[in-house]
């Protein structure tokens, strides 16, 4: 598991490109038949991906969290965004069809993902944060989400957002979870953009057509910058940054958060007029 220690706002506007890539980028996610987990100090989340193509693959423990096993502090969201797949939590299967959510709650022992076929593997990707409290495991899938529709394409951000884990879908300790796709001919995400202080963010950008790429903005309002992001790369957003992006075609992307506040609707809106 990788560890990534914060950034302040001083010391990232002093970053040159490949400084910004390898404190806020995470590349090489998904890869056949392995996990991969970053941990970061923003909010101490774990962001992580498994692909399992031909083989079982257990959520194994890390020694850097100083824990009996994985979730023993722990709750986990997962969305699988490839093939059908299936999480085993301590003995129960829950299937996980594309866009499907699976919520293990803290003290979840045995974890195990895979796929129902090797030619189509499952794509989960996972994010983990620390829960004081225990909640019930549970699926969810897009159509219970109650999916909103927002935007516009006259302004380019025509888009439906599906609320997975939140305070009035699966119910967790802190982590805040779900995803949104923009329509074709839709390319911005999050803007106007807003930052939230009382928590931290991480994007996972998917369904990227090869070929295209993804302009993630980042940084204080007034001294932004941008990171140039593939599919299947995640963004570590610290609670001080813009988080919002715009795509050379349109695409779909996860966004989850945790922190001291649970509450949705929580963010500071900031003026497109006054960014920098």
């Amino acid at each position: 598991m990788e560890i990534r220690f914060q950034n302040s706002p001083a010391e990232t506007s002093r970053m040159d490109t490949e400084s910004l890539r390898r404190q806020f980028l995470v590349q090489q996610l998904m890869q056949d038949d392995q996990l991969k987990l970053v941990y970061s100090h923003f909010d101490r989340v774990i962001v992580g991906g498994v692909k399992p193509v031909k083989d079982k693959i257990p959520l194994q423990n890390e020694a850097e969290l100083k824990a009996g096993y994985f979730l023993e502090r722990r709750e986990l969201g997962i969305i699988n965004v490839g093939g059908s797949g299936v999480v085993e939590a301590d003995g129960i299967s829950y299937p996980a069809n594309k866009l499907d959510c699976i919520y293990l709650g803290k003290g979840t022992g045995e974890v195990v993902f895979s796929s129902k076929d090797s030619g189509d593997p499952a794509v989960f990707y996972l994010l983990s944060s620390p829960a004081h409290q225990t909640y019930p495991n549970t699926r969810y899938t897009k159509e219970q989400t109650s999916p909103v529709q927002t935007g516009d394409a006259f302004t380019a951000n025509k888009r439906t957002i599906y609320k997975y884990i939140h305070d009035k879908g699966i119910q967790s300790a802190q982590l805040v979870m779900g995803l949104t796709i923009l329509e074709q001919g839709s390319v911005w995400n999050t803007m106007p953009a807003h930052t939230h202080t009382r928590r931290m963010e991480a994007y996972f950008y998917f369904d990227i057509p090869q070929d295209h790429r993804v302009f993630h903005l980042m940084g204080e309002p007034a001294e932004t910058r941008h990171l140039v992001v593939n599919n299947h790369e995640a963004i570590i957003s610290p609670p001080w940054s813009i988080h919002s992006g715009c795509g050379t075609a349109n695409y779909a992307f996860i966004w989850g958060m945790a922190g001291e506040n649970y509450t949705y609707t929580d963010m500071d809106a900031v003026d497109i007029a006054t960014l920098r």
